[in-house]
C-alpha cells in the first residue's frame, strides 16, 4: 500500500494550515499511522516563508500538548498537485487561489476541511489572525481533521 499525503492550504501557512497539520500529524501518531499518513502545509501567498506559526496558534497547541516542532511557513507551488494525494484548503478564496493549477487529476483529492464535518457551522475556516480567535479556529480544524483521518481510513483501507 502506498502512502498517503495530504497538504493543508491557507492563506499565510501561519495560522490555520499548520494548526491543521500539526493536529493531523498529532492523530495520526495516536493511530499508530505515521509510516502510512505524511502531511504538510502550505500558504497561497508569500508573506511569511520560513516563519515559525503565529503565536496565538503556538499557543493552542502547546495548551493542547501538540508539537509544531520545525514547522515553518512554505508557499503553495504547483508541483504540491503531483506530491499530494489530498490537497485540503480552509476557505473558498484559497481554493480559488489553487484550483488554476489543478487539470482535474482523478488522483488529487481538492477539498475544502468543512466537507469532511456533518453539518458544518462554516463553510470556511475563519482565519484568527483577523478574528483573533483561536480557540474557535482549533475546534474547527480538530472536527475536520478527525473526520478527514476517519475519511482516509475508510476509503484507502488504512
Amino acid at each position: 500500500m502506498k502512502m498517503m499525503h495530504v497538504l493543508f492550504v491557507c492563506l499565510g501557512n501561519i495560522c490555520r494550515s499548520p494548526m491543521c497539520e500539526a493536529v493531523f500529524r498529532e492523530l495520526i501518531d495516536q493511530a499508530g499511522l505515521t509510516d502510512k499518513i505524511g502531511v504538510d502545509s502550505a500558504g497561497t501567498a508569500d508573506w511569511h516563508q520560513g516563519k515559525a506559526p503565529h503565536e496565538g496558534t503556538r499557543e493552542v497547541l502547546e495548551r493542547e500538548n501538540i508539537s509544531y516542532d520545525g514547522m515553518k511557513a512554505r508557499q503553495f507551488q504547483m508541483d504540491d498537485w503531483t506530491h499530494f494525494d489530498y490537497i485540503i484548503v480552509m476557505d473558498t478564496a484559497n481554493r480559488q487561489a489553487i484550483k488554476s493549477g489543478y487539470d482535474g487529476n482523478k488522483d488529487v483529492v481538492l477539498a475544502m476541511l468543512s466537507d469532511y464535518i456533518v453539518d458544518p457551522a462554516e463553510v470556511d475556516v475563519p482565519d484568527p489572525y483577523f478574528t483573533g480567535n483561536f480557540d474557535d479556529t482549533y475546534e474547527l480544524v480538530t472536527n475536520g481533521c478527525q473526520a478527514l483521518l476517519t475519511h482516509i481510513r475508510d476509503n484507502h483501507n488504512i
